[in-house]
């Protein structure tokens, strides 16, 4: 087993994500291929050919030769071979290491045949679903399969490449959905790994079985397993042919109410969207296109109100959503919850919208108008929809509503999901319309996108994007940011104007630093429509303004605004030249032949309509005419460009001093600072034209010449950098003369002189050395041949360092020059990043006209990179630099090492900056040599492993400079470093032996840093490979919209040549094997880090964890002295150092996989109570608990599985059909199935061993109580089902059973209740299979087929004694018969006479002892005693629960023992419940419950027996139970009776039957305790207490009026749970059930309220009890409020849960009562419930016909009122149910709520017309707009009609309401928009004006109106300061 290179592949390829195979960027599809006309070989072949052009992009763009495809696919086979070797040998870890070369071997990008490739996914399919592997195993299989199927968005196969079959997942999965309860994990997280599967798999399942899924999942939804089914059901059914499913998914849905529910099924249909956005047109199987994409009318509008509701926006006087579903979520969750998904419902929202545009209805004539005056067009002109799309008209209804919630001012926990909302919403449609410019889009040109509904759909979200980019969190900020990124690109006119406007104020205002930091990353965010003519002309000429008013932002104290100035600055020069155009003749032509591939489309120039025009829009100039204003204004480049840098000097020079333990420059903010300056400047010097570059690089010269600064010194060398990566040796020449000088000057004067060997502060006086030193390393970077010129200065230079230098900043910066020159001599890099290819950028027409090519765009193919390969002169001067200057620095430390014991600081200090220089030195040469085959010494192989089939790295061309081993320079190469590995292992061995003490640790450390030099900087490490990716990614995206963009910059496709040539390089660096040298480092390494210093500890722990990510088989190396470590007698700081090692992950997880360290590490850890030191006891513990997560109950099952695996064994031999010539030997086959029955036999060996000795350990009198708890979990882990338990393990366990110590006696409970679990499921397998599938079957179990339901509920109902004989069967779970009756339920036969069951022989030593142990006359008393004991957790007021894990153990007890002890337990549990100690009660609790669950298959005799003694104490039990036990007494009954027959609990069914339910005695408890225990029983019966349902509904209602608050509780829950047990549609077939969804409203029974005549009832009489209410303070007595309270806590109980929908029929007709009781102030009880219930019918989704019906019942309700307080209370409650059902309200209705409140605005009470303003206002606003003139001319008219007389006169009170209503009305308007000013609202300042000093209430409404519309901002009242002419 080599494991260690299974953890390798895991971790050294963890970065191979799907973001590295999501950049396809192949050349388009054939039409032809697409269209079929091609045979199934051809297509093959053309796909092949697509896929060869892909790969040759990545090919051309290295600068060396690759591997043909023919030999990559030899290496493929290789890897194909050894895993299927792997397979048939069932060593499963072995092929996890091969999966992680094919992993390798697929980031290479090297195609696949179709066929190859399915039949390789049907093999890891297959894999995945292997029973008794590890769950990590399995993840790494599923992680793989996914990467063959799927390339990040593009998936790899079709469903016609791959069939796969789903029956064998379901099997897998059903274990793990409903595990049993004592064997079950809380951590255990497979069931979603496999869902996860499924979801990747369910394309490519059969579309021919999905009657049989639904056949299959159907059966199973019950009210319980909703959550568990619909996930199960939505990662199964195959996206094709989705009319056999969607009417019952849509009907189910409607059903629920559940967060859960809606999360994935919101994702479900969006997906379909998007599968189905072709229609019929698209895939077979595709769906048919209806009213709304694959939408009906009824479909869509309940998808968007679940958008809707889903955003949380406030509403009225609400915080947050108010739904009620995660609440119901909670209640029905249980074990339900443990499916977990992070669902982005708001990706899926914008991805359902924008997959169902389409031209599908006729054009409102509006939309031309779209923004003209925000839809306040009269209503003739609101007909049709928005560009003819239903659905853009719904997501701008949608948009309009939430509009306001956009504003920074209106900010909230909404504000993220409506930006994020919006980012999705354009992320998916910029990747839809990608996808329909492309020749192979299968789309109907009637249903694509057209660009009438693109201009419509960006100008929807226009103003919510450019509210959004100013908001208060960064995160929103960003996305609104990343939302106008694409608009800008796709409707540039449309949005770049606003912007502009709003760029151009935010960067002139200085006193708002938010709004101009997100300024600035908003126009980073839309550079490229700036500086494209292409893509917008008019943009060019705002470049140069905008780069002039970005400059200040480069601010030392505002580091946040500088990083965004920077990314601005970089985001704009990387697209364009820096260069003069204005110096150029002007009468150069500027339409000639050089631009013309950047000509744009010639469009008409005229403003499109829907354009706001601001300040500063004019109509867009000529082509010509921008062109000139543009090359005009390049004449201020110069200026901006020398103003940018002496910004930059002066940031440097303010700069806090460099310090700290890495030299830092202040902290991270400055840091990140800096870092973002250096890369912008390294992009403007790229793109400077020659003037200005020798202008620029002047400027530094200058600065670098006269200045020192010592705060500035790594800043400023960075800078020379940035201009030598440009022209290196024009930059060498300039400074390399000064700083050599310089440096000799300082040097010679004592500069560096002050020997040190730690980080320190920089000597004043050295601050010349190191501010050229800085300098000379920056002009370094790319100089390559260049520096060949000056080789003897650099030479003579670095010998002078190395001599002089003896500060550790000293010879620190000198050896990085070192490894600079070295790395630049050696390296392969790119030379040029600019925007434009070198031949274009030397080009004179380019030079004269280069503003034409700004932000050009490239394919792959045209990407021309240069890079820099090392020639042979520079690898000889190279190695000269090795041989002159390095060798003879080793021999100096070779002096050195002979006399350590005499050392002092001068020989310390010289030692360090030798190792130093030698040390960077081979750290500038990852990339000098290739590692040949080593010679590995010590291999660390078992005899039982198979050398062969030991990975080792995907060897590939990776441009490394020496290859040939038979070359000198190779071997000179090998020489050197040989040399420096075994000086370092010398310096390491001598330290070792020095007792030099804490005067030698800087020395160490350096020998540290040599190793891991030595060992690691090798070809590329996997962080360098990260950031590669990272920065190709984030280039890629910062310019693209789409992901099927095929274009882009070049700097991004330089940034990808880089990235696949690290990725070549990087797979050098894994699975290397370790030569004899190599081991005496890792040796040597360990030691360190097992020193006594903790800094040398850290730093060589640190470098050993990374190493062995590396070297293969290194941890099986390093374990035996790091384990030995802990023996007894070793230093305590050599513990620590060892138990550190062992603490982290990778060691843990691989010594604990290994056969011969899985022993050794549990034992040494439980070994180390010798070490009395509280630290490292602290240690062993936390080492412990963390490594229990490796001891999953596969791990020993993985490797050693001996039966084979047909459907495994079927598809390697499938995969190697695939190759022609045979892969693999017969004799290496037969030698890897021989090696696994010896792997088998050892493992097997040493589990015994190892239990063996942990429960010696354990049993020893001395072994601390902590340790003993340590061995009871571990033991308790490593319990097999697969292998009988042994008799010191069980004898172990029991008798720590009854320990004193809680946490010892509880892990001890549940490993014997697990054991027994295994003996009894070893007991009912016959086989493999069922015992890991949990398919074992109790021998008295049987399928009892359900032939017709009703008959079979019937038979449920009736005695067993009266049943047929067939039928005389206990059924204790009804798992189906919800929705749909299964075939079959569980059942099980009536216990005979005698035993049962004869348990499993194998297992008979173990029992022997268990029941040895339990026989001890003292085990249950002393049990009993422990038990009643108080808990220390539990306060002595504290409400005590049953404990569940004790009624586990005594069930087990129970269930395999029998009545063996049952005399001794019912006297001990007759001494607890009688006594009045709660906590003996609540042990009596958990023994009578554990032991009545047990009896379930014992004789009747003894059952009887049992119940018989129970029933005689039920009554006192009842009698004496009191409110702090009514707890867990509660729970006795509800764990008997839940999921039992009730007739084999008859006994207490009938006593719980014939407890009196009283509901008006004096005492409220005693009711109390009879109705909960009466509502237990309804709850776990279920289904079984329907025949009795209308007796207790009737008795419940005719009590409704208790006076007792808790009993008014009670009954409500017992209503809601009665009617939820009544709730059973219950369809004979799927069948039937389905085509009722198809054809019935009501299929699932929501809208038939059997009892609404009761309710009619009351709604007759409550009128009548209102009147008769009592007067305070006995109002709460009276009829009308007891009857009111228990109805209104009834309908709030329903609608908290997950059945809420079958409330609404009751809830309809009381509403208008609940109403009434809103405004009761005598009685606050009353009034809070019914204005909360009134607020609820919000937060619940009804179905739809109730919508309306409730709408008009509350406005008929408020019409009709006389009291004002109905008024005031419902409006709101109104406004708030209009607004979370918005689609759902019809026209009709909304004029009938219009009408409404515009009567309410003429009410006589002053707060009630206040009110209907406010809700006029929102109703306005959120929908309603094109209400807005008519009603303004309607108020308008009213006011100037309506005059105010003397208040004497009798009309005064009349004319004032009546003006008041008006002004209010006005108001109203002027506050629907509470953040822009339309065009209608300055007119109405001049209405209002003459009537602000009339009276109150009057002028007081003007005032604050007033006060509100100044808030809008000074600048958007600027901006529209000719409307107010």
């Amino acid at each position: 087993m080599d494991f260690d290179d299974f953890f390798q592949s895991k971790q050294g390829n963890s970065n191979f994500s799907s973001l590295d195979m999501d950049d396809d960027l192949s050349m388009p599809d054939s039409p032809v291929l697409e269209s079929g006309e091609l045979s199934p070989d051809a297509a093959e072949q053309f796909a092949m050919d697509k896929q060869r052009a892909a790969l040759q992009t990545y090919l051309d763009s290295v600068p060396y030769g690759c591997e043909s495809i023919d030999e990559m696919h030899d290496k493929l086979q290789n890897i194909i071979s050894k895993i299927y070797i792997c397979a048939k040998s069932r060593d499963w870890l072995t092929l996890s290491s091969w999966d992680g070369l094919l992993q390798c071997w697929l980031l290479m990008r090297y195609p696949i045949p179709k066929s190859t490739r399915a039949k390789l996914a049907t093999f890891y399919y297959e894999l995945c679903l292997v029973p008794g592997v590890e769950p990590r195993i399995i993840r790494s299989w599923v992680d793989m399969f996914f990467r063959l199927v799927k390339a990040g968005t593009k998936r790899k196969l079709e469903s016609q490449d791959l069939a796969l079959p789903w029956q064998p997942l379901w099997r897998s999965l059903q274990k793990e959905l409903w595990p049993k309860k004592r064997l079950h994990d809380p951590k255990r997280n497979v069931v979603n790994i496999l869902l996860y599967l499924a979801e990747e798999s369910k394309r490519y399942f059969p579309t021919d079985d999905i009657p049989e899924m639904l056949s299959t999942f159907l059966p199973l939804l019950t009210q319980n397993t909703i959550l568990t089914i619909i996930p199960v059901m939505t990662s199964f059914l195959p996206p094709r042919q989705v009319h056999l499913y969607l009417p019952a998914i849509f009907k189910i849905w409607e059903a629920f109410n559940s967060n859960v529910i809606d999360d994935r099924l919101i994702e479900f249909v969006a997906n379909l969207a998007e599968e189905h956005v072709a229609g019929q047109a698209g895939n077979a199987g595709g769906a048919q296109w209806r009213d709304i994409g694959i939408w009906s009318s009824q479909e869509w509008t309940y998808l968007v109100g679940k958008c809707l509701g889903s955003m949380n926006v406030p509403v009225a006087s609400s915080k947050n959503g108010n739904s009620t579903a995660a609440h119901a979520d909670l209640i029905n969750g249980k074990s339900s919850m443990r499916v977990k998904k992070t669902v982005n419902k708001y990706q899926s929202f914008a991805k359902l919208i924008v997959y169902s545009l389409s031209m599908d209805g006729p054009v409102r004539n509006d939309t031309v108008n779209v923004n003209k005056e925000r839809g306040c067009a009269p209503p003739e002109l609101q007909e049709g929809y928005l560009a003819g799309s239903q659905a853009l008209d719904s997501l701008d209804r949608l948009i309009t509503s939430t509009e306001s919630f956009f504003h920074p001012s209106n900010s909230g926990p909404w504000s993220l999901n409506l930006a994020l909302f919006l980012h999705h919403l354009m992320k998916e449609f910029a990747t839809r319309w990608t996808e329909e410019e492309e020749s192979t889009c299968k789309t109907p040109v009637t249903q694509r996108l057209t660009p009438a509904i693109r201009r419509a759909f960006i100008s929807t979200l226009r103003t919510p994007a450019l509210l959004a980019m100013f908001a208060k969190d960064p995160v929103s900020m960003t996305y609104a940011q990343s939302a106008l990124h694409i608009m800008a690109q796709l409707e540039p006119k449309l949005v770049m104007p606003q912007l502009l406007e709003r760029a151009y104020s935010g960067l002139e205002i200085v006193n708002e630093t938010h709004r101009t930091t997100a300024v600035l990353s908003t126009l980073a965010g839309v550079s490229l429509p700036l500086v494209s003519e292409k893509l917008w002309l008019g943009g060019q000429k705002n470049i140069i303004p905008l780069l002039e008013l970005c400059v200040p932002g480069i601010d030392l104290n505002d580091p946040v605004k500088t990083v965004c100035t920077t990314l601005f600055i970089c985001a704009a020069v990387q697209h364009m030249k820096i260069g003069d155009l204005s110096i150029h003749s002007q009468s150069v032509g500027v339409t000639g032949a050089d631009d013309a591939p950047m000509d744009v489309v010639e469009e008409d120039t005229r403003i499109p309509a829907g354009v706001e025009l601001g300040a500063g829009d004019e109509p867009v100039l000529d082509k010509a005419e921008e062109r000139a204003l543009v090359r005009d204004s390049t004449a201020a480049f110069a200026d901006w460009v020398v103003s940018l840098f002496r910004r930059v000097f002066a940031l440097f020079e303010n700069l806090p001093e460099e310090g700290g333990k890495k030299n830092l420059t202040g902290g991270k903010q400055e840091e990140s600072m800096l870092k973002s300056i250096k890369s912008t400047l390294d992009v403007v010097c790229l793109h400077l034209s020659d003037q200005l570059f020798d202008l620029v690089l002047k400027v530094v010269y200058d600065y670098a010449t006269t200045n020192v600064k010592s705060n500035g010194v790594r800043a400023f060398g960075r800078l020379v950098s940035c201009l030598a990566r440009v022209k290196p040796r024009q930059t060498l020449d300039k400074f390399l003369p000064f700083c050599v000088d310089q440096i000799k000057e300082e040097l010679k004067h004592g500069a560096s002189s002050i020997r040190t060997t730690s980080t320190h502060e920089a000597v004043p006086s050295d601050t010349t050395l190191h501010w050229n030193l800085s300098i000379l390393r920056g002009c370094m970077g790319y100089v390559g041949p260049d520096l060949l010129r000056h080789k003897e200065t650099i030479l003579d230079l670095l010998n002078l360092l190395i001599e002089k230098t003896k500060s550790e900043r000293g010879y620190n910066s000198s050896g990085r020059l070192i490894s600079r020159i070295l790395n630049t001599l050696s390296g392969v890099y790119p030379l040029n990043s600019r925007f434009v290819n070198s031949d274009e950028w030397d080009s004179t027409s380019f030079d004269r006209h280069h503003n034409l090519h700004w932000g050009r765009m490239y394919d792959p193919k045209d990407v021309k990179i240069e890079w820099h390969v090392p020639s042979d002169d520079e690898i000889a001067f190279a190695i000269e630099i090795l041989e002159r200057v390095i060798s003879p620095t080793i021999d100096r430390i070779d002096v050195l090492l002979e006399s350590t014991t005499k050392w002092d600081s001068v020989n310390r200090n010289d030692f360090c900056r030798y190792m130093q220089a030698v040390r960077l030195a081979w750290n500038g040469l990852p990339t000098l040599f290739q590692e040949n085959l080593k010679e590995v010494a010590n291999p660390c192989i078992y005899d039982w492993e198979s050398a062969e089939l030991f990975a080792s790295h995907l060897d590939v061309k990776a441009g490394f400079a020496l290859t040939d081993p038979g070359d000198p320079r190779y071997q000179t190469v090998i020489a050197h470093r040989a040399r420096f590995g075994q000086v370092v292992h010398k310096a390491s061995v001598a330290l070792r032996q020095n007792t030099g003490g804490e005067d030698h640790i800087d020395a160490v450390i350096g020998v540290s840093r040599a190793i891991s030099v030595f060992l690691l900087d090798y070809a590329m490490s996997r962080s360098t490979y990260a950031a590669t990716q990272k920065n190709y990614t984030v280039a890629r995206d910062m310019i693209r919209i789409s992901p099927r963009q095929k274009e882009n910059s070049r700097f991004v496709f330089m940034k990808r040549a880089q990235m696949y040539h690290g990725g070549r390089v990087y797979m050098h660096a894994l699975y290397r094997r370790r030569s004899t040298l190599d081991d005496l480092l890792i040796d040597d390494l360990v030691e360190m880090s097992l020193s006594p210093y903790t800094r040398v500890r850290l730093h060589g722990q640190a470098v050993l964890h990374d190493l062995c990510g590396y070297y293969t088989r290194s941890t099986r190396f390093i374990l035996p002295k790091v384990l030995d470590a802990l023996a007894k007698g070793s230093d305590p700081d050599r513990m620590k150092g060892a138990l550190y090692i062992l603490w982290n992950k990778g060691v843990a997880t691989y010594a604990l996989s290994d056969i011969e360290y899985h022993s050794k590490y549990i034992i040494s850890l439980l070994e180390c109570q010798h070490q009395e030191k509280p630290s490292i006891q602290k240690l062993v513990l936390s080492v412990h608990n963390d490594s229990l997560v490796n001891f999953s109950e596969e791990a020993a099952q993985t490797d050693s599985q001996v039966y084979p695996n047909a459907r495994i064994n079927r598809a390697a031999d499938d995969l190697l059909s695939e190759f022609s010539t045979p892969l693999v030997q017969s004799e290496d086959l037969a030698n890897a199935e021989h090696k696994t029955i010896e792997r088998v036999a050892r493992k097997n060996e040493k589990y015994d061993i190892t239990v063996k000795e942990i429960v010696e350990i354990a049993g020893r009198p001395g072994t601390h109580w902590r340790y003993l708890e340590m061995a009871t979990r571990v033991l308790t882990c490593l319990l097999r089902r697969d292998a009988p338990p042994s008799a010191e393990l069980a004898g172990f366990f029991i008798a720590n059973a009854i320990h004193s110590n809680p946490t010892i006696r509880n892990n001890t409970q549940k490993a014997i209740v697990k054991m027994l679990a295994f003996i009894k499921i070893r007991t009912y397998s016959t086989s493999t299979d069922e015992l890991w599938f949990g398919e074992w079957k109790n021998p008295l179990q049987i399928l009892f087929q359900i032939n017709e339901p009703k008959e079979f509920m019937n038979m449920l109902d009736s005695p067993i004694e009266s049943r047929e004989p067939n039928s005389r069967v206990y059924i204790d779970k009804i798992t189906t018969g919800f929705l749909v009756w299964g075939k079959s339920v569980k059942a099980y036969a009536l216990p005979g006479s005698g035993p049962p069951f004869d348990w499993d022989k194998s297992s008979d030593g173990a029992l022997t002892a268990f029941g040895d142990g339990l026989a001890n006359g003292s085990f249950f008393s002393t049990l009993a005693a422990l038990w009643s004991q108080e808990s220390s957790r539990a306060g002595s007021t504290a409400e005590l629960t049953l404990r569940l894990e004790n009624v586990i153990f005594i069930k087990t007890i129970a269930k395999m023992f029998g009545d063996r002890q049952l005399e001794e337990i019912l006297s001990v549990i007759d001494t607890l419940w009688s006594d009045s100690d709660r906590f003996k009660q609540r042990a009596a609790a958990e023994f009578i419950a554990g032991l009545l669950r047990g009896t379930k298959h014992w004789t009747a005799s003894t059952s009887t027996k049992v119940w018989t003694w129970f029933t005689e104490r039920l009554g006192s039990i009842f009698s004496q139970i009191k409110p702090d036990t009514v707890g867990f007494w509660e729970t006795l009954f509800s764990e008997q009776v839940n999921d039992r027959d009730p007739w084999r609990n008859k006994p207490i069914i009938d006593w719980l039957l014939a407890l009196p339910l009283e509901f008006h005695s004096d005492s409220a408890f005693t009711m109390s305790k009879s109705l909960g225990l009466f509502g237990i029983l309804v709850d776990t019966l279920g289904v079984r207490f329907a025949p009795l349902s209308d007796k207790y509904m009737n008795m419940f209602f005719d009590n409704v009026h208790t006076g007792y608050a808790e009993i008014r509780s009670h009954i409500a829950q017992d209503l809601t749970t009665i009617m939820d047990c009544q709730w059973q549609p219950s369809y004979p077939s799927v069948t039937a059930f389905v085509s009722a969804c198809t054809t019935e409203t009501d299929p699932l029974q929501i809208r038939r309220p059997k009892y609404i005549g009761r309710v009619n009832d009351f709604v007759k009489a409550l009128p009548t009890w209102r009147k008769e209410r009592l007067p305070p303070p006995r109002v709460n007595q009276s009829q009308y409020d007891k009857v009111g309270l228990s109805l209104l806590q009834w309908v709030w109980t329903a609608s908290h849960g997950p059945q809420a929908s079958l409330v609404f029929p009751y809830l309809m007709p009381l509403l208008p009562e609940f109403l009434a009781m809103s405004e009761l102030s005598d009685s606050p009880e009353l009034q809070m419930y019914s204005s909360a219930v009134l607020y609820v019918l919000s937060a619940v989704t009804p179905p739809q016909e109730f919508v309306e019906m409730a709408a008009d019942i509350l406005i008929a309700a408020i019409k009709s009122s006389s009291s004002w307080r109905i008024k005031l209370n419902g409006l709101p409650v109104l406004t708030v149910f209009f607004y979370r059902n918005l689609t759902s309200f019809s026209d009709v209705c909304v004029s009938r709520l219009m009408d409404l409140v515009l009567t309410c605005l003429g009410d006589e009470n002053v707060e009630v017309r206040e009110m209907a303003a406010k809700v006029l206002s929102g109703l306005l606003r959120c929908s309603q707009r094109h209400r807005i003139l008519p009603l303004r001319n309607r108020f308008v008219a009213q006011l100037r009609k309506t005059v105010l007389p003397s208040r004497q006169h009798t009309t005064y009170a009349e004319s004032l309401r009546i003006l008041h209503s008006a002004v209010l009305g006005i108001c109203a308007l002027v506050e629907s928009f509470p953040y822009s000013v339309e065009p209608w609202m300055p007119p109405l300042t001049e209405v209002l004006a003459p009537h602000a000093s009339d009276p109150a209430p009057i002028s007081t409404t003007i005032r604050k109106c007033a006060s509100e519309f100044k808030k809008v901002g000074e600048v958007v009242l600027a901006s529209k300061h000719c409307w107010f002419k």
